[in-house]
C-alpha cells in the first residue's frame, strides 16, 4: 500500500510537472513566420483547421521537427523552408499558423524531457494513464522485436523437398490457357511527385513520356507494356502525390485507380535522398494491405551525399523489399522486376500458414519448362520456384504500430466495419477504419452504403473523442504523428547522416536567381534569351529548309503539265504545308529551352517568385507552372491545371492559360517579324509574350473578383534540388514535340490547306485577267468578304481575314492558309511570305496581338471542358478572349495610326 501511495505521489508529483511543461511551451512558441533567413526552428504545432492542417502535416511541417528558412522571396512572400531534407515554399500568413521554438530553446527542452521520461520510466509501465504522455514510444525500434516484423526465408532443402522434378506430360487446355495469362502482371507505380516514378515508366516500358524536375508533370495514368523473363507487364504510371487523402484530385485519382483496379503489385518509387518525407505515402500504401515493393531511386544521390542506409534492415522493419535504382543509369531495374516477379508468385506458393503450395509450385515449375526458353530456364526457375536468388526472404505484411491508444480505436472501429463481408473484398478493413479517424469524407461516403453505417459512425465518433481525450490532438493529427513516429524510428534504425554541407551549390544559386532586387529581371532575362534564340538560332536551318521547299517547288513548276493538279501542289500543297514546316527548327529551340528550365529545377524558382503576384491575381502559386507550360502547347497546361487543389484557383488558370503564347503561334510571328522588324525581332518577339502575360494577371485578378468565387488554399511546393539536365533527356523531349508538329503537317495542316486552295480555285478563273482577281471573286474571297467588316477597323483585309478564320481549328492553319492566299500574288517566286502580304508594321503587330489573344483552339477548348466538367467554362474561353483580342487589337491601331 506504501509502495502503491508513493507511486501515485509520484505520478501526480510529474503530472503537474507536465502541465507545467506545456504552459512553458505556449509561452515560448513563436510563429514559423517571424523566423529570419538562416534561422531554425523546431515545430510545436500546426494551428488552423480542416484541410489546411492537414495538408502542412502531410508536407512534413510535423511536431518535433526542426525547419530551417532558407530564402525569402523577393516581395518578402513566400518564405522557402527546409524540413525534413525538402526545401518547400509558404505563404507568409501560412508560416504565422505554425508554432516554433527557436533551435536553442529547443535543445535546453528535450534535455529536460529526456531528464523526465527516465524518472517516469516506472510509472509509464505501471499507471493506466501512462499511454497519454508516452504514445510515440512505439517509434523506437529493436532488431530483436518480434512484433515490428515477420521476414522468414525457405531453405534449399525444403523448398526441393515440397517441389517435385517430375516432368510434366498432359495438360488440359483451358489449364494451359490460366497458366498463360497468369503470367501477365498489371504494376501500378505510385510515389511522392518529382521522386523519378516517369523515368522508370520510360526505362522499363520504352515510352517517351515527359520527365520534369519540378512537381505535377504527370497528370493522369500512362500505360506502357513489357515483356520480362516470360512474364507481360502491364505498367502504369500515376500521378505524384503525397498521400492517399481524398484532399486533392491528384490523391483520390490514385486511390480510386488502387482499389478499383486492383494492381498485382506495386512498385512505391521512392526519393532516396528525401526518406522521411517520402515513406509517408509507404505506410499509407501499407495500411491498403497491398503487395508491393519499394524502389529507392535516385540512390547515386544519397550515396553521394555521405550519408548512409542500410536498406535491408529498413525493408525488414518495413515488412516490404526495397531495392536501390537509379533509372538515368540503369542500376537495379532487372532485379526490381525479379522481385516483382517473385512477390506476384509467392502469393500462390504460400497458403495462409506461410506453407508451400505444392500442387501450385508443381504447376507454374512445368509451365516454366514447357514455355520458358532453355537458355534461361535454369536461372528462371532458381529465382522463382527455388526463391534463392534474387531475393532470399518472403516478406510478411506487417501493420504500422499507431501506439496504444490508437491501436485500440483503430481496432473498435474495425470490428464494426469488418461485420459487412461485402465491403471486405475491396477495401482493407483497417484502411478503412485508419480513414474514417481521419475523417475522411469519400471513405464515409462508402460506409454509408452498409447496412450497419450508422452504428459504424457512431462508433468512430466515440473513438476519436476518446482519442481526444486521451491524447489531447484530434485523431486525424494522431494518425499523422503516429506514421510520421514510425519512419523516424525506423530512420534511426537504419539511416547514418553524414552532415555533411550538401546543398551549399543549391544555397549559392538560389540566393541569386530567387533574390528580392536580381529575380525577377534574371527571370526576364531567361525568357528574352529563349525568345532571342528561338529566332537568331533557328534562322539558319530555317533558311535551309526554305530554300528545300522553293526548290521542290521549282521542280514542279518545270516538269509538270499545267492544270488543277500542278497549282493544288504548288500553291496548295506546297505553299501551304512548307510556309509552315520551315520553322520546325524554330519550335525545337524554344521547346529545348523549355526542357532545360524545368529539368534543370529552375521551373519550380520561377513558381517561387512569382506566388506573390500570382497570389495578387487571385491565383495560385501552383498556377504558374500550368501558364508557363502554355508557351509550349495550351493543351498539356490546361490538363496540369489539375494539380491545383483549390477550384477556384483551377478554373481562373485555365481561362487565362490560352493567353499564353503556344508554339504553334510562333510561326505566325516569325513570319511577320522577319519581315516588318528585321532590326529587332528580338525585342518585338518578347514583347508579344510580355503583353500575353500582363493580360492574363489583369484577366486573372478581374475574374478572381468578379466571375469565380472561393477561398484561397495554403501555397505548398516542393522546390527540387537542382540537377544537371541529361543531353538525351532533353532532345528526346524536344524531338517528341518535333514529331507531333511534323505530324501536323501530314496531317490536318495539308488537308486544311487543300481546302483553302480548292475554295480559291474554284470557281473556274478563266474569265479573270489576273490570279488575284480570280482569287478575289472565288468561294474564299466571297467568304472573305463577310468577314472583312468586322476586322477591318483592325486594319486587316480579307485575306488576313480569312487566315484568322482558319486558325481557330489550329494556329499553325494561319501560316499555311497566308501562304495559299498570298502565293497566287505577282512576283511571289523567290519572295518571302512576310514580304508577299502588303501591310504596314503597325498593321503587322496588331494581327500579332490578334492571334496572340484570340479564340483558343479546338483542341484547348476541350481540354477545358473537360478538366472543368462543363462547356460553359470553354464556351466562355472562345467568347472573352476573341472579344479581348479584337478590343486590344483595335485600340493599339487606332492610336498607332494617330501616332504614326
Amino acid at each position: 500500500m506504501l509502495f502503491k501511495n508513493n507511486l501515485n505521489n509520484l505520478f501526480q508529483s510529474n503530472l503537474c510537472s507536465i502541465f507545467a511543461h506545456i504552459k512553458f511551451l505556449k509561452e515560448l512558441g513563436m510563429r514559423l513566420s517571424e523566423l529570419k533567413t538562416g534561422e531554425k526552428g523546431v515545430i510545436i504545432k500546426v494551428l488552423g483547421h480542416g484541410g489546411f492542417r492537414k495538408r502542412i502535416i502531410e508536407m512534413g511541417f510535423i511536431k518535433g521537427k526542426t525547419v530551417e528558412v532558407m530564402l525569402n522571396a523577393p516581395l518578402k512572400d513566400p518564405i522557402k523552408y527546409k524540413v525534413l531534407g525538402y526545401e518547400v515554399s509558404l505563404r507568409r500568413q501560412e508560416a504565422e499558423m505554425v508554432e516554433v521554438l527557436t533551435e536553442e530553446e529547443a535543445r535546453g527542452l528535450r534535455l529536460e524531457r529526456r531528464h523526465r521520461r527516465r524518472r517516469m520510466h516506472c510509472v509509464n509501465a505501471l499507471h493506466p494513464l501512462a499511454p497519454r504522455f508516452h504514445y510515440h514510444q512505439h517509434a523506437s525500434f529493436r532488431r530483436d522485436n518480434p512484433f515490428r516484423f515477420d521476414c522468414r526465408g525457405f531453405q534449399r532443402d525444403q523448398l526441393l523437398g515440397t517441389i517435385s522434378e517430375d516432368t510434366f506430360r498432359s495438360e488440359e487446355k483451358l489449364k494451359k490457357l490460366a497458366l498463360g495469362k497468369r503470367r501477365t502482371i498489371n504494376v501500378a507505380l505510385v510515389g511522392n511527385p518529382n521522386c523519378g516514378k516517369t523515368s522508370l515508366f520510360n526505362l522499363a516500358s520504352g515510352a517517351h513520356e515527359h520527365v520534369g524536375n519540378y512537381s505535377g508533370v504527370t497528370v493522369d495514368a500512362k500505360e506502357g507494356y513489357f515483356d520480362f523473363e516470360g512474364y507481360h507487364f502491364k505498367i502504369v504510371d500515376l500521378p505524384g502525390t503525397y498521400s492517399l487523402s481524398a484532399y486533392t484530385p491528384e490523391e483520390l485519382y490514385v486511390r480510386r485507380h488502387i482499389i478499383d483496379e486492383t494492381p498485382d503489385v506495386i512498385i512505391n518509387v521512392v526519393d532516396a535522398s528525401n526518406l522521411e518525407r517520402n515513406l509517408y505515402l509507404t505506410t499509407q500504401l501499407i495500411d491498403m494491405n497491398v503487395r508491393m515493393v519499394i524502389a529507392l531511386n535516385m540512390y547515386d544521390e544519397l550515396e553521394a551525399s555521405g550519408n548512409k542506409l542500410d536498406h535491408h534492415l529498413l525493408s525488414k522493419l518495413f515488412g516490404v523489399p526495397m531495392v536501390p535504382t537509379v533509372c538515368k543509369k540503369q542500376k537495379g531495374i532487372d532485379r526490381l522486376f525479379h522481385i516483382i516477379i517473385n512477390l506476384y508468385e509467392g502469393a500462390d506458393f504460400l497458403d495462409k500458414k506461410g506453407n508451400i503450395n505444392p500442387e501450385v509450385a508443381k504447376e507454374l515449375q512445368d509451365w516454366h519448362r514447357a514455355h520458358v526458353d532453355e537458355n534461361n530456364h535454369e536461372e528462371h526457375m532458381e529465382d522463382y520456384v527455388k526463391q534463392e536468388k534474387p531475393h532470399q526472404n518472403v516478406f510478411r505484411h506487417i501493420h504500422i504500430n499507431h501506439g496504444a491508444d490508437l491501436e485500440k480505436a483503430i481496432a473498435y472501429v474495425k470490428e464494426e466495419v469488418s461485420k459487412n463481408e461485402s465491403i471486405r473484398h475491396k477495401y482493407s478493413t483497417r484502411f478503412l477504419s485508419i480513414k474514417l479517424l481521419e475523417n475522411d469524407r469519400e471513405i464515409e461516403k462508402v460506409i454509408q452504403t452498409l447496412p450497419n453505417a450508422g452504428e459504424i459512425i457512431r462508433k468512430r465518433d466515440k473513438a476519436a473523442r476518446q482519442i481526444n481525450a486521451t491524447l489531447n490532438e484530434d485523431s486525424e493529427s494522431a494518425i499523422m504523428d503516429a506514421k510520421y513516429g514510425f519512419i523516424s524510428g525506423a530512420l534511426k534504425e537504419t539511416f547514418t547522416d553524414s552532415h555533411q554541407e550538401q546543398q551549399q551549390f543549391t544555397k549559392v544559386l538560389d540566393s541569386i536567381v530567387t533574390h528580392r532586387v536580381w529575380g525577377y529581371p534574371l527571370f526576364l532575362l531567361f525568357m528574352y534569351l529563349m525568345f532571342e534564340s528561338t529566332f537568331v538560332l533557328g534562322e539558319y536551318p530555317m533558311m535551309a529548309i526554305e530554300w528545300m521547299v522553293a526548290s521542290l517547288g521549282t521542280l514542279i513548276q518545270n516538269n509538270m503539265g499545267e492544270g488543277p493538279l500542278k497549282d493544288m501542289l504548288i500553291d496548295g500543297i506546297i505553299g501551304g504545308v512548307g510556309g509552315v514546316i520551315v520553322f520546325l527548327p524554330n519550335i525545337l529551340i524554344l521547346y529545348f529551352c523549355i526542357s532545360l528550365m524545368e529539368d534543370s529545377g529552375y521551373m519550380a524558382r520561377a513558381a517561387f517568385i512569382m506566388d506573390k503576384i500570382m497570389h495578387k491575381m487571385g491565383l495560385h502559386g501552383k498556377s504558374f507552372i500550368p501558364l508557363l507550360m502554355g508557351f509550349g502547347c495550351n493543351v498539356p497546361a490546361v490538363m496540369a491545371t489539375r494539380t491545383i487543389e483549390n477550384r477556384k484557383s483551377r478554373i481562373i488558370t485555365m481561362l487565362v492559360n490560352p493567353l499564353m503564347s503556344c508554339s504553334a503561334r510562333l510561326p505566325i510571328y516569325l513570319v511577320l517579324v522577319g519581315a516588318f522588324f528585321p532590326h529587332s525581332a528580338g525585342l518585338v518577339l518578347f514583347s508579344i509574350y510580355l503583353v500575353g502575360i500582363f493580360l492574363a494577371v489583369l484577366i486573372a485578378r478581374i475574374f478572381s473578383r468578379f466571375l469565380v468565387k472561393g477561398n484561397d488554399t495554403p501555397f505548398v511546393m516542393e522546390l527540387p534540388p537542382y540537377r544537371m539536365p541529361t543531353l538525351k533527356a532533353i532532345m528526346r523531349h524536344t524531338w517528341s514535340k518535333g514529331e507531333q508538329y511534323l505530324k501536323k503537317m501530314g496531317g490536318i495542316i495539308m488537308i486544311a490547306s487543300i481546302i483553302i486552295w480548292f475554295l480559291g480555285y474554284y470557281p473556274s478563273h478563266e474569265n479573270y485577267d489576273t490570279q488575284a482577281e480570280q482569287q478575289e471573286n472565288s468561294y474564299i474571297g466571297q467568304i472573305g468578304k463577310v468577314v472583312e467588316p468586322v476586322l477591318e477597323p483592325l486594319g486587316f483585309d480579307w485575306k488576313l481575314s480569312i487566315g484568322l478564320f482558319s486558325g481557330m481549328g489550329a494556329k499553325e492553319l494561319v501560316v499555311s492558309t497566308l501562304g495559299v492566299l498570298y502565293t497566287n500574288d505577282a512576283d511571289a517566286d523567290g519572295v518571302s511570305l512576310g514580304e508577299r502580304i502588303p501591310i504596314t508594321p503597325l498593321v503587322a503587330y496588331c494581327y500579332m496581338l490578334f492571334v496572340l489573344l484570340y479564340f483558343p483552339c479546338i483542341a484547348t477548348l476541350v481540354a477545358i471542358k473537360q478538366e472543368s466538367g462543363s462547356w460553359k467554362w470553354a464556351l466562355f474561353a472562345a467568347f472573352y478572349t476573341t472579344g479581348l483580342a479584337w478590343g486590344v487589337a483595335f485600340v493599339v491601331y487606332q492610336v498607332g495610326s494617330l501616332l504614326l
